[in-house]
């Protein structure tokens, strides 16, 4: 199978926006800290400030986990990840949030690092598919072999993200951003890993797909 035409971004510049997409995904928690702080400084309700530090601390705690594991080396180069380290990650991202349920099925395994980081970057654009929240499912299947993840959402608003399908299709119509980098990674994880990418939508669900390529 070719190449993907649209995986054409240079080192520097996928390194410049997936860190530009985590300081994005973090800068907002850590804003709450700062207005916790500030709201102790003058004197505010102590219960109000310390609740409203504590809540964005654990968001940003766990946002900067799971970017750890997607985006990050994550140990040495060529290393496996243990998928249960992914599970937990997925859980707690989604629970920090409180509007979306995760469950996952699969037996646990140490994985080449790109499908773990593959996996978790899937389970971002599924998340994403539903802003309002709901319920995504993640099947792993013979994980360590000839792997296949399958990661279906349910909930109100649901919308295949446009930008990933585009990715995914080679017609690209606007450049890649900061916004459109992790859907990007995705992909490019999918080439690196030799895995096969696929989406399908009903009007119950979106279903993502990721199997190892056939020869």
């Amino acid at each position: 199978m070719s190449k993907n035409p649209n995986l054409t971004i240079t080192g520097p510049d996928l390194a410049a926006l997936l860190c530009s997409r985590v300081c994005h995904d973090v800068i907002s928690p850590v804003g709450a800290i700062n207005n916790g702080l500030e709201l102790l400084d003058e004197g505010g309700a102590d219960a109000d400030a310390m609740d409203l530090i504590r809540t964005s601390a654990l968001n940003a705690s766990v946002r900067l986990k799971f970017a750890r594991l997607a985006f990050g080396a994550s140990g040495s180069v060529g290393a496996s990840i243990d998928t249960g380290e992914a599970e937990r990650a997925a859980i707690d991202f989604a629970a920090a949030e409180k509007k979306t349920e995760v469950s996952w099925v699969g037996p646990r395994a140490i994985v080449a690092k790109n499908r773990v980081k593959l996996l978790l970057n899937l389970f971002l654009v599924a998340y994403g598919s539903i802003p309002r929240g709901g319920h995504i499912e993640v099947v792993l299947e013979a994980p360590d072999l000839d792997a296949k993840f399958t990661i279906t959402a349910k909930g109100r608003m649901m919308r295949m993200p446009p930008k990933f399908v585009e990715i995914c299709s080679g017609t690209l119509e606007e450049a890649i951003d900061a916004h459109s980098i992790q859907p990007y990674y995705t992909v490019l994880l999918a080439e690196e890993s030799g895995m096969e990418l696929s989406h399908h939508a009903t009007p119950e669900a979106l279903t993502f797909t990721a199997v190892v390529r056939s020869e």
